[in-house]
């Protein structure tokens, strides 16, 4: 039973790696992960319990310039999330220089007053040398408490950030039971776990394009789950390209979301998927919500 928590939230430009290094942090796939920018585009929250102490750690959409109202949304989730918390990771690639996205969550850390925690990531990409002109440049900017080199996809240094991340915890009540993971509804996850797979298979801005609604989610006697998922799309000709010559595509889309699902759920699960058009989702007020961006 934990007698100490800390929220702390996980903040960085889109494609830095917040959500492959949210998973590490829990050590399952609750976030999903893309090799394209704005994949996450709600909070997350990942749960982690370590010995008397929880750690809940908020998963942040990329701090971008929004071109739309859904990207309006998600870089107000990320000004929200940054606010009230026991402290702020901010990951950053090892580039020896501060970025203007960099600079205007600094500003925002900066105006909570929030600690900061400054977490390099992907240095499997470079030689340790080159790390100390990053810490040089992040430091003359914000004065943070840790300077964490990682790479969140091989799991290296995430240990050695959890043990950081416990000296901001406070005495106070468990947030969450022991044995959840994320406060995220299971039926949000399977979504997410769909639009995940359209972002791997389809190409340029097809799926940033794409959202998800499930609109059955139910349980047989025998533990089998049925899943009914509409995937809505903004035009037409995006449409046949998801569905793909003879269904191609959306097969195996379903396929590689199904097995995912599986593995969350523990359980067999049978997925049926539908494609729609909504025009101009993405800037609209009422749709945005709709999908659950809210």
């Amino acid at each position: 039973m934990s007698t100490k928590s800390a929220m702390i939230t996980i903040a960085g430009r889109p494609n830095v790696g917040k959500s492959t290094l949210t998973n590490a942090l829990v050590g399952e796939k609750i976030a999903i992960v893309s090799n394209k920018p704005q994949t996450t585009r709600n909070r997350i929250c990942a749960i982690v319990n370590r010995k008397d102490c929880q750690l809940v750690f908020i998963d942040t959409p990329g701090f971008h310039r929004p071109r739309t109202k859904l990207g309006d949304y998600m870089v107000n989730v990320v000004k929200e999330s940054v606010a009230d918390v026991d402290a702020v990771i901010l990951i950053v690639e090892p580039i020896a220089n501060v970025g203007e996205q960099e600079k205007a969550l600094i500003e925002q850390i900066k105006a909570t007053g929030a600690p900061a925690i400054l977490v390099i990531n992907k240095i499997d990409t470079v030689e340790k040398e080159a790390l100390l002109p990053v810490i040089a440049a992040y430091q003359q900017v914000l004065d943070f408490t840790a300077v964490i080199p990682i790479s969140a996809k091989w799991h290296d240094g995430v240990a050695e950030l959890l043990t950081v991340c416990e000296q901001f915890a406070a005495p106070g009540p468990q947030l969450f039971p022991d044995d959840m993971v994320t406060d995220m509804p299971e039926k949000q996850i399977m979504a997410e776990i769909i639009r995940e797979k359209l972002l791997w298979n389809l190409d340029r801005e097809i799926p940033h394009g794409t959202a998800v609604e499930i609109t059955k989610f139910s349980e047989r006697d025998n533990g089998i789950i049925d899943i009914d998922a509409t995937i809505y799309c903004e035009k037409q000709s995006h449409k046949g390209i998801i569905i793909g010559k003879h269904g191609d595509m959306l097969k195996k889309i379903s396929t590689a979301a199904r097995a995912d699902c599986e593995r969350f759920m523990g359980t067999k699960v049978y997925l049926q998927t539908w494609v729609r058009v909504k025009e101009n989702w993405r800037d609209s007020d009422f749709l945005i919500s709709n999908f659950g961006y809210e």
